[in-house]
């Protein structure tokens, strides 16, 4: 079992823009409010909710935990904004697929009483973080993803150089790199041929997109490692976790690496790893 967490506020976070999540949010909260536990709620999701709501950074200060409610969309982007408060965070699922999201709503009071006696598990989950360089030395850009980072271009195929330990070692040529997490390794990596990792694993894969060359393939890299990629485009991007695009040119360096921030998720004891990827990718159908 993982260390136990004295819960006595909690923040939660909606899917955007999805009113019909109304009861499902007052379910919630209802429910921590039975175990004495106050419930906070971020301005966005208030809006939507009718109710009253408190800043972002302020949530994250006063909470012990973050709740998300919605996909594992909404849980990435939780994780992406909390990155600095090293916040557990427990997502329960309104979505469709949820691969981290785990918690569905007929689970919820059940979960909620092994929550409050402390019967669950923290996963801490390996993030990538980017940091891009302009041609002066000078980091203009730096931030994590916990799926994956896509260095690509909107309009046309792109070159990119890769470097570990300042050595080059190879020239890609196509749509693009994905750099994945474990966690994001059943994504968009899985979906370009590249492996899906246990979640858990302390390392890092790299997959091209539709290269120009059969002889390019995915690769697994240890967690020490860093790559650096240069570009010959104008134009290219970066996108984290598929909801940030930074602009970087042929000027710029741009600097992949395991973050030395991990992403803390609640998940139930009995969680299976293996008996959700068959689940949700439908093996042995």
């Amino acid at each position: 079992m993982s260390e136990q967490l004295v819960i006595k506020k909690v923040g939660i976070l909606l899917r955007p823009s999805t009113p019909e999540l109304k009861a499902f949010y007052f379910k919630v909260k209802e429910l921590f409010e039975s175990y004495d536990v106050e419930v906070m709620i971020d301005m966005n999701g208030a809006d939507v909710m009718d109710v009253d709501g408190c800043d972002f950074d302020e949530m994250c200060n006063a909470s012990d935990i973050l709740v998300t409610i919605g996909g594992d969309g909404t849980l990435i982007s939780a994780v992406r904004r909390s990155q600095n408060y090293n916040l557990p965070i427990l997502s329960i699922n309104a979505g469709r697929l949820g691969f981290l999201a785990d918690i569905n709503p007929e689970e919820l009071e059940s979960f909620f009483e092994r929550l409050m006696r402390g019967e669950y598990r923290i996963d801490k989950r390996v993030m990538l973080e980017a940091v891009i360089t302009r041609e002066n030395g000078e980091i203009e850009y730096s931030s994590v993803a916990l799926n994956d980072i896509v260095v690509s271009s909107d309009s046309n195929m792109i070159k990119l150089n890769a470097f570990i330990e300042d050595k080059h070692f190879n020239s890609y040529f196509g749509d693009g790199l994905i750099f994945s997490t474990p966690t994001g390794s059943t994504a968009y990596n899985l979906s370009a041929g590249g492996p899906s990792l246990f979640p858990l694993t302390s390392a890092f894969v790299l997959t091209p997109i539709c290269p120009h060359s059969l002889t390019q393939r995915p690769m697994v890299l240890p967690s020490e490692f860093e790559v650096e990629i240069t570009t010959e485009n104008s134009n290219a991007t970066l996108t984290l976790d598929g909801q940030e695009k930074i602009p970087f040119t042929d000027k710029d360096r741009v600097l992949i690496r395991i973050s030395q921030k991990r992403a803390c998720l609640i998940h139930r004891l009995e969680r299976n790893y293996f008996e959700v990827i068959k689940e949700k990718l439908k093996w042995g159908e």
